[in-house]
C-alpha cells in the first residue's frame, strides 16, 4: 500500500505537467500541424520571471518553460527566429518547413515585463465586433505566441447589465434603451453613449455571454488575464426618474446622451455595486484579478464629485466583491484624474500609459504619483488604413523608462490600438519588447521579421524595408494620432481637412522615397507570389502610394478650379477619379481588402434574421457616418473610414462623382445645389446591406505595373 501511495505521488506531478502544456501543444495541432510530432515541453522552475528555453535534443526540439505563457513564447520563437514562419492579424505564413531548423546552443528569453497588456475598448469594435470562435480562437493563439499574459475581455457585459437592471426594478424596454448595438459596446463601456445601435436581441446577449466564457476558458489555459469591466458609478440616465440618490447627469458625448454618474460613496452606489458584482460572478467566475473602468471618460461632469473619496468608493467596492483585484486605469488625456488617484490604495491599481508614441505622461507625471504603469501604444485610432509606427521610438522609450527613477514603478508594456488590421511589425515589436532585456536596435530586427514574415528574404525586401523605416515607420518627433488619411475617403470639398475629425492629410516622410521603396518591395513579387503574406503587404504599399499621389492630384485639381480653369480641372479631376478606380481594383484583388468579407462576417455571426439585420447595419454604419444623426454634432463620419474594394468604388467613387459634377455645373455657371452628403450617407447605407457579387478584376502584376507607372501630370 506504501509503495502504491508513493507511486501516486510521482505520477500526479508528470500528468499536472502534461496538462500544463496541453494547451500549447493543441496550439501545433491547429497551426503547424508538422511540428506535432517534433516539439517537447518540460516544465522549468523560475521563481517570479516568466522564462522559455530553447534547445534541440536528438531529433526534437525541447521547450523548457515556467508555464504556459511562456512555452507559447518558446514555441513562436522558434518558429519565427529558426523556421521563419509566423502569425498575424495580416495574413499567417505557417506553411511547412521541409528539415526542421535544430537549435545547437540553449537559447534563454526571460520577460523583463511583468505584464504584457492587449486591447483598448475600441479594438472589441473596430475589429472584433463580428468575431465568432473560431476568429478569437485565432486571435487567442496569437496572443499566446506573443507572451500576452493580461487582456481586456468586455465582450459579454450586456448580460450581466441586464441582469443588475432587473434587480433595481427595470423592464425589459428600459434595458433595451441603455444597451447599445455589438458594434458600439466600447463607447457604452466608456461612458460615452446608450442604447445607440439597439436594441440587442435577447438570442445575442446570450450568445456573447458564452463566447465570453469560451474566451475566457481558453485564456486560462494560456495563462492570460482577464480584465473585465468593473463597475464605476455608470448608470442609465433614466435611474435619476427612479431614485433620490445622488445622480451627476454627465451631459453629451458628440451628439450622444451619456450615461449617467451615481456618485461613489451613496449606499445605492455600495448596493448596486454589490448586485453588478454578483452578476459578473455568476456569469464568469469568482477568480478575476483586474478589473477596468474609467469615469469620466474624454469629458464628464464632475462638479459635485469628491474625487479623491469617489476613487477610494469605486475601489472599496471592487475589493469587497473581489478581494485584491487590481483597478486597471487608462492613462488618456487628463485619466487618470490626479484626485481620484490620491484616494486610491496604489498596490492594487495599474495605470495604462496609452499614447507612448506620443506621450510621456509616466514621466510628467512622477510616475503617476507613485502608481504602477505599464507603457503602451495606440498606433491607429478606429483602424483606418494607412502605414504608420515610430518603431525605434517604441524600443528606445522602453529601455528609457527601464532605467528612469521610476523603474520599479514599470510593469510592462502593451499594445491599445482602436483597431489591429495594420500595421503587423507594430505589434510583433511592442509585444517582444516585453520578452528582451537589451535596448533593440529596429534596423536590424526588421531585418529578421521580414523573414520570417515572408518566409525568406533577398535583396529587393531587404533595401525596401530599409526605406520604409526611413519614411512610414520613421520615429520623428511631433503629435499625430494615426496615420495619415486618404484624400480620396474624405467627405468631398476643396479643402485640406482630413478624413476623420482628428485625423491629419499631412505626410511627414518623403512620399517619393517611400514610392522607391515600394518600387523595390515590388520587384522581389516573382519569387514570392505565393506568399499571402507578401501579397497582402504588397498591396497595402501601392494603396498608400496611390492615396499619396492622389493627394498631389487633388491639391492640382483645386487649383485648377480656383483659377477657372476648366480643361485642366476636366482633365486633373478625370485623373482623381481614374485613381481612385484602380485603388478599387488594387484592393479588390485580394479577399482581405474586400467589403464583402467583412459583410459576409457580420451577417455569418448572426444566428437569427433580427441578428443579421442588426450587425450588418451596425457594420455599415460604423465604417461611414458612423453614427450621429445631428447635422451640428456630424463629428464622427469618416472616423472608422475602410479602403476595401468594393466600399471604394460604390461609397467614395459615387461621392466624389457626385461632388466633381457638382463643380463642373459651378464652373459652367449653372445653378445647381451642392450633394447633401449627410443625408446620402445614410441612405446609402440602408441600400446597401447585403454582399454584393464581386465584379472581375484585372491581375495583381497588371495593377502594379499601372500603379508605378502612373505619371499625375501634375507640374
Amino acid at each position: 500500500m506504501r509503495k502504491f501511495t508513493c507511486l501516486l505521488l510521482f505520477l500526479i506531478p508528470l500528468d499536472l505537467l502534461a496538462q500544463q502544456f496541453k494547451p500549447v501543444q493543441d496550439l501545433i495541432k491547429r497551426r503547424v500541424p508538422w511540428l506535432e510530432n517534433q516539439v517537447v515541453f518540460k516544465s522549468l522552475k523560475s521563481g517570479e520571471k516568466d522564462i522559455a528555453e530553447l534547445q534541440s535534443q536528438g531529433n526534437k526540439v525541447v521547450i523548457s518553460a515556467s508555464g504556459p505563457n511562456a512555452a507559447a513564447v518558446g514555441l513562436n520563437w522558434y518558429l519565427k527566429y529558426y523556421c521563419h514562419r509566423s502569425m498575424s492579424h495580416m495574413g499567417d505564413h505557417l506553411a511547412p518547413v521541409s528539415s526542421i531548423p535544430v537549435v545547437k546552443e540553449l537559447v534563454r528569453i526571460e520577460a523583463p515585463a511583468k505584464y504584457r497588456y492587449a486591447l483598448n475598448y475600441c479594438t472589441y469594435n473596430y475589429t472584433m465586433s463580428f468575431y465568432d470562435w473560431k476568429d478569437w480562437e485565432h486571435e487567442l493563439d496569437w496572443m499566446a505566441l506573443n507572451g500576452v499574459n493580461l487582456m481586456l475581455t468586455v465582450n459579454g457585459m450586456e448580460a450581466v447589465w441586464q441582469n443588475t437592471l432587473k434587480q433595481i426594478g427595470y423592464s425589459d424596454q428600459e434595458i433595451n434603451d441603455f444597451l447599445v448595438g455589438p458594434a458600439y459596446t466600447a463607447w457604452w463601456l466608456m461612458g460615452n453613449i446608450q442604447g445607440w445601435g439597439g436594441p440587442m436581441p435577447q438570442s445575442q446577449i446570450d450568445g456573447r455571454k458564452m463566447l465570453q466564457q469560451r474566451m475566457m476558458e481558453r485564456m486560462k489555459e494560456f495563462g492570460i488575464e482577464p480584465v473585465l469591466q468593473g463597475f464605476y458609478g455608470m448608470v442609465p440616465s433614466s435611474l435619476k426618474d427612479k431614485t433620490k440618490a445622488p445622480i451627476i447627469d454627465q451631459k453629451t458625448w458628440g451628439a450622444f446622451k451619456r450615461p449617467d454618474i451615481l456618485i461613489p460613496g451613496h449606499p445605492d452606489f455600495s448596493r448596486i455595486a454589490g448586485i453588478y458584482y454578483k452578476e459578473l460572478k455568476k456569469a464568469y467566475g469568482k477568480n478575476i484579478r483586474f478589473f477596468a473602468g474609467d469615469p469620466f471618460h474624454e469629458g464628464g461632469i464632475t462638479d459635485g464629485i469628491d474625487l479623491k473619496e469617489a476613487g477610494r468608493s469605486i475601489q472599496t467596492e471592487m475589493q469587497r466583491s473581489f478581494p485584491g483585484s487590481a483597478w486597471v486605469l487608462q492613462g488618456w488625456q487628463d485619466n487618470p484624474k490626479q484626485k481620484m488617484l490620491e484616494g486610491l490604495d496604489k498596490s492594487h491599481v495599474l495605470v495604462q500609459e496609452l499614447f507612448g508614441e506620443f506621450t510621456n505622461n509616466w514621466e510628467k507625471r512622477n510616475g503617476y504619483d507613485s502608481t504602477p504603469f505599464i507603457w503602451c501604444v495606440v498606433n491607429n485610432f478606429g483602424e483606418r488604413p494607412g502605414l504608420y509606427g515610430k518603431l525605434q521610438r517604441f524600443a528606445d522609450e522602453v529601455d528609457r523608462i527601464g532605467k528612469s527613477p521610476y523603474k520599479d514603478l514599470f510593469k510592462g508594456v502593451g499594445i491599445m490600438p482602436e483597431g489591429l488590421n495594420n500595421n503587423p511589425p507594430v505589434y510583433d515589436l511592442m509585444l517582444e519588447l516585453g520578452w528582451r532585456k537589451d535596448h533593440v536596435d529596429v534596423k536590424k530586427w526588421i531585418k529578421d521579421y521580414t523573414q520570417y514574415r515572408y518566409g525568406s528574404t533577398n535583396k529587393f525586401i531587404d533595401v525596401a524595408w530599409q526605406g520604409f523605416l526611413e519614411t512610414i515607420y520613421q520615429s520623428l518627433p511631433g503629435y499625430q494620432e494615426g496615420a495619415s488619411e486618404s484624400v480620396f475617403c474624405i467627405r468631398p470639398a476643396l479643402d485640406s481637412k482630413p478624413a476623420s475629425r482628428w485625423g491629419t492629410r499631412e505626410r511627414n516622410y518623403d512620399g517619393a522615397k517611400f514610392k522607391e521603396a515600394v518600387l523595390e518591395f515590388a520587384k522581389a513579387a516573382p519569387e514570392f507570389k505565393n506568399s499571402d503574406t507578401y501579397q497582402i503587404d504588397l498591396i497595402n504599399m501601392l494603396r498608400q502610394v496611390l492615396a499619396n499621389d492622389g493627394e498631389l492630384v487633388f491639391q492640382a485639381m483645386g487649383k485648377a478650379y480656383q483659377e477657372k480653369n476648366t480643361d485642366e480641372f476636366t482633365r486633373l479631376s478625370g485623373q482623381f477619379l481614374d485613381m481612385i478606380r484602380l485603388t478599387d481594383d488594387l484592393l479588390s484583388s485580394h479577399p482581405y481588402y474586400q467589403l464583402n468579407t467583412y459583410k459576409t462576417q457580420a451577417l455569418s455571426l448572426g444566428k437569427t434574421k433580427e441578428e443579421k439585420a442588426l450587425n450588418i447595419k451596425n457594420a455599415m454604419m460604423l465604417i461611414t457616418y458612423w453614427g450621429e444623426n445631428i447635422r451640428t454634432e456630424d463629428n464622427l463620419h469618416e472616423y472608422a473610414y475602410k479602403e476595401w474594394g468594393g466600399l471604394i468604388k460604390d461609397f467614395y467613387l459615387v461621392r466624389w462623382k457626385m461632388y466633381i459634377a457638382y463643380l463642373h455645373d459651378n464652373l459652367e455657371g449653372k445653378n445647381t445645389q451642392a450633394p447633401d452628403f449627410f443625408m446620402w450617407e445614410r441612405a446609402w447605407v440602408e441600400q446597401n446591406l447585403e454582399v454584393k457579387p464581386e465584379s472581375q478584376v484585372k491581375p495583381l502584376d497588371q495593377i502594379t505595373a499601372e500603379i508605378l507607372t502612373l505619371k499625375t501630370g501634375v507640374q
